[in-house]
């Protein structure tokens, strides 16, 4: 080998794609040997004695010619070989046939002029069929090549396909165009009855029923699901059969988040532990609210939290008249603010910063927008920080909502609606009191006067909120472990963000006024069985590469959170999924004073203060915390 031939040589080696002049110069090699092949067959494989101007000379130019002509009309040169799929044949097909359809026209027209065909029609036709053998098996027996000797990773990870449809089919040409040298799809799965059995991109759609013993049978890396309406019961079946044959459980987006309508690998992405909860997501159609917002100046405090934020995103589809956003976060509300101007501009958006137990701020942003709705999220929410910190949750939990509440009503505000918890139910620490004392402070308030009609939405955890178990778990797993988890036994009940509060605008527009309203969250989740099958999904094995710390229960934290979601302490609504909590009222003159009494005391000890909570709320007994001793108390007259 010279020099240059050898420097080429390294050269290929080296690219990552073979350039199109090359496969052209291929592909125009290849229909040269299947002209003279053709050639060879028709004179029963004898050199003709007249070489000159015959068959061999005017035959080969014409036929090049045309092939090269329509070569670069379909492009056929820019097909990537070891990428060689279905699609790429049927291309190369219609190049072929358009090619000899010219030259069938051509010999019409020869003949019409000189009665005798300028290509025989013979030759026409074996060479388009050997032609395309010739094209279609070197293809393919590159990319077997590629796959076999060149590939880096030397062993391909098999992957399937749960979705013998659309969806499933460009996931596998999308894998084959992408990833053809590090995957290989072994077969579709389906429910249904009339795919079984076919065959699909040249592979064998099954039964769904069998998927579990495939798994266990075959070195299956990626299951991928490619159906595009799937509940998460269904998602949830398929992962749990995957993970115990440490099969990664991958999910293709839906059509509208492909880009530019076409799928990229890089889109299909891990099944999320959102997409694992024993619930399917509530949908609402929130257009039936607009009678209730358009037109209307709304207020949200906390609105750079979690919650606070997904209101103000779920608003800003309304004609409303103007947001008011209250926040004391001023980098949560620096980037609230980008995203609002990328949806639809700050123009009736006006956000203040500051802290909505200032009085005389808050009095000055109520007398000056006069609002009609208020979704009041500012709180405090950390049971073990609250905890520590009792004169914070009394300030802002109980102190913050009555200041809002009495202004509310001042200013004429038609609503309130304040977002609670489930941990105000039966309390058993600081911030879960400190929430049920203003849930009573607001219902209260409801029934002593006729301007306002005051609201309760009381809910779980929501999935990714700050300071959640999940972003936490997901954190620790990047890490490297442990996860910490405090009980084997703790459950919580869990929702979307966006589904929370798209609840919370709805029983808000529900609402007569004195409701505390609370949400269908379905199972409890036991915290330890979220954090095992976050393990799994991460595709590592627990106790091996990552292990569960039990750290032991929190100041204040209760084993089974509470909803009072049955039917003897709740009833219905007109929508299934909300429902209205059976709960001791108070009137609001014997409230009052016990509020007030506790707000003077912030300066007092902290025993003092939480003793004060107590009496206000006869159900707040303490847990794994300091003030237990109070509950062991005799009750001290007022």
């Amino acid at each position: 080998m010279n020099n240059p031939i050898k420097k080429l040589y390294l050269k290929m080696r080296k690219m990552h794609i073979t350039p199109p002049w090359l496969v052209m110069v291929i592909d125009l090699l290849w229909v040269a040997l299947s002209i003279f092949l053709t050639l060879f067959i028709r004179d029963n494989f004898q050199f003709p004695t007249h070489l000159y101007f015959s068959d061999w000379v005017y035959t080969p130019i014409l036929l090049l010619l045309t092939r090269f002509f329509f070569f670069e009309v379909f492009e056929t040169h820019h097909l990537v070989i070891r990428y060689t799929n279905t699609n790429d044949v049927v291309k190369l097909f219609w190049s072929c046939l358009a090619g000899t359809g010219a030259i069938a026209v051509i010999n019409l027209v020869d003949y019409i002029l000189t009665k005798h065909f300028l290509v025989p029609t013979s030759v026409l036709v074996m060479e388009f069929f050997i032609t395309m053998v010739f094209l279609v098996f070197y293809r393919f027996a590159f990319k077997l090549y590629y796959l076999e000797t060149m590939n880096p990773s030397k062993r391909r990870k098999n992957i399937v396909i749960f979705g013998a449809g659309a969806s499933g089919v460009t996931t596998k040409r999308t894998i084959d165009r992408d990833n053809a040298s590090k995957y290989n799809v072994l077969a579709f799965f389906d429910e249904d009855e009339n795919k079984i059995g076919m065959q699909l991109e040249s592979l064998p759609v099954f039964e769904f029923q069998h998927l579990e013993e495939f798994l266990r049978d075959n070195n299956v890396s990626f299951l991928i699901i490619a159906v595009q309406k799937i509940t998460n019961a269904k998602i949830k079946e398929i992962t749990e059969l995957a993970l115990p044959y440490n099969v990664k459980v991958l999910k293709v987006p839906p059509v509208s988040r492909w880009l530019n309508g076409n799928l990229s690998f890089k889109q299909i992405k891990k099944v999320r532990i959102e997409d694992l909860l024993e619930r399917n997501p509530i949908q609402l159609d929130l257009s039936l609210l607009n009678p209730e917002l358009n037109g209307q100046t709304i207020m949200i405090t906390g609105a750079a939290g979690s919650i606070g934020s997904e209101i103000v995103r779920q608003l800003l589809k309304f004609s409303y008249k103007k947001l008011i956003l209250i926040d004391e976060a001023e980098t949560p509300c620096f980037f609230l603010e980008g995203e609002i101007m990328k949806i639809n501009g700050m123009d009736r958006v006006n956000m203040h910063i500051f802290d909505i137990c200032d009085e005389r701020q808050l009095e000055k942003m109520m007398l000056l927008y006069k609002p009609d709705v208020i979704y009041h999220a500012a709180a405090y929410k950390h049971v073990p920080m609250m905890e520590k910190n009792v004169r914070s949750a009394v300030k802002v939990n109980v102190g913050g909502t009555k200041s809002l509440a009495d202004l509310a009503v001042r200013c004429g505000t038609k609503k309130f609606v304040m977002v609670s918890t489930d941990k105000a139910v039966n309390p058993t620490n600081v911030m879960g009191a400190s929430k049920r004392i203003a849930e009573m402070y607001v219902q209260a308030l409801n029934f002593q006067q006729d301007t306002t009609r005051f609201i309760t939405t009381r809910f779980g955890n929501v999935l990714d909120s700050n300071g959640s178990v999940i972003p936490i778990f997901r954190q620790q797993i990047e890490n490297g472990g442990p996860i910490t988890v405090t009980h084997p036994d703790i459950t919580r009940y869990f929702m979307t963000i966006a589904e929370a509060c798209q609840l919370v605008i709805t029983a808000g527009a529900m609402g007569k006024g004195g409701e505390i309203f609370i949400f269908d969250m379905g199972k409890s989740i036991r915290i330890s069985d979220l954090a095992k099958k976050m393990v799994q999904l991460s595709g590592l094995t627990l106790d091996k590469d990552i292990s569960i710390q039990y750290t032991g229960l929190r100041p204040g934290e209760k084993l089974y959170e509470e909803l009072l979601a049955n039917e003897e302490n709740t009833t219905k609504t007109e929508h299934k999924k909300i429902m209205i909590a059976k709960v001791r009222t108070c009137k609001y003159d014997e409230l009052l004073p016990k509020v007030e009494k506790l707000l003077q005391h912030q300066n007092e000890d902290e025993f003092t203060i939480v003793a004060d909570m107590k009496d206000i709320v006869e159900e707040y007994k303490s847990q794994n915390s300091v003030f237990e001793v109070i509950d062991n108390q005799e009750k001290k007259p007022l």
